[in-house]
């Protein structure tokens, strides 16, 4: 997919790690100039010099995406340093195992934390990039969703209602985007083998169980972030106001009882 993005800068949220390291290094292979915007600025660092070893461009940014000041001043700093925006890949979020969980145990502190970063920063980034994108003449937003919000497992309320509020959003942010020349899409991903996962999947049992709710297996990284260059790219240009579930049958299956078993006997 080289040369689908040159000349354009993209924004990834929660760059530091995971689905973010990813598709920031899928988008600076695509010819794009990369703010990677993380919590951890030692990890949005390590990414951006990644970038910058394969010979792109890219800028560490430390942000918390779910307060106004810190999203506002990451969408700035980016657009400042690398020259406007034209893609915003909200991917920040989180999972927190055993602190989520059924809405009859959970806490309330546990449930205003996933709902604000994952819900409430796809909000906020977006608010406060749209300018930006608007004056791109292909502007793109690509959100992080999940199979989650299709077929929740039961056991993580607030992360089900999290993801499930990023569907919604995005279909409405693609109808009132849609008059700026801004396309709004999601991708609903299955189970990825990353390190926030690896923290659901526990035991080599459970994993397995995981494995085996997927069609064809438990999913990469790199192919969700291909998905995300498409997404960007003027390839996708009829595309908005979609949620792609790209789950590898994750949803097309009925969930593996043993594994409602394990996740509902740990509280998340």
């Amino acid at each position: 997919m080289a040369g689908l993005l040159d000349g354009r800068v993209a924004i990834v949220t929660g760059g530091g790690s995971g689905l973010g390291r990813a598709g920031a290094l899928a988008l600076a292979r695509a010819g794009a100039r990369v703010a990677v915007a993380d919590l951890d600025e030692a990890r949005a660092a390590r990414v951006a010099s990644e970038v910058a070893e394969a010979g792109g461009t890219a800028a560490a940014i430390a942000c918390d995406v779910g307060e106004p000041a810190s999203a506002r001043a990451m969408v700035e700093r980016a657009a400042a340093e690398l020259g406007g925006v034209d893609v915003l890949y909200n991917n920040a979020g989180i999972a927190p195992v055993g602190d989520d969980g059924p809405t009859a145990v959970m806490s309330e502190e546990a449930w205003e934390r996933v709902i604000r970063v994952n819900l409430t920063s796809v909000f906020l980034c977006s608010k406060y990039a749209i300018p930006h994108l608007a004056r791109s003449g292909h502007g793109s937003i690509v959100n992080t969703a999940s199979s989650m919000a299709h077929l929740p497992l039961g056991a993580v309320d607030a992360y089900a209602a999290s993801k499930a509020g990023v569907a919604g959003l995005t279909r409405s942010m693609a109808v009132s985007c849609g008059s700026m020349g801004i396309r709004v899409n999601a991708i609903s991903p299955g189970y990825v083998d990353t390190p926030m996962n690896a923290l659901i999947f526990g035991a080599d049992e459970l994993r397995e169980g995981f494995r085996q709710g997927h069609a064809t297996g438990l999913q990469t990284p790199d192919e969700i972030a291909d998905l995300v260059v498409f997404l960007a790219s003027d390839l996708a240009r009829s595309l908005t106001g979609a949620t792609i579930q790209c789950d590898r049958g994750w949803t097309a299956f009925k969930m593996p009882e043993a594994i409602g078993r394990a996740l509902r006997g740990t509280g998340g």
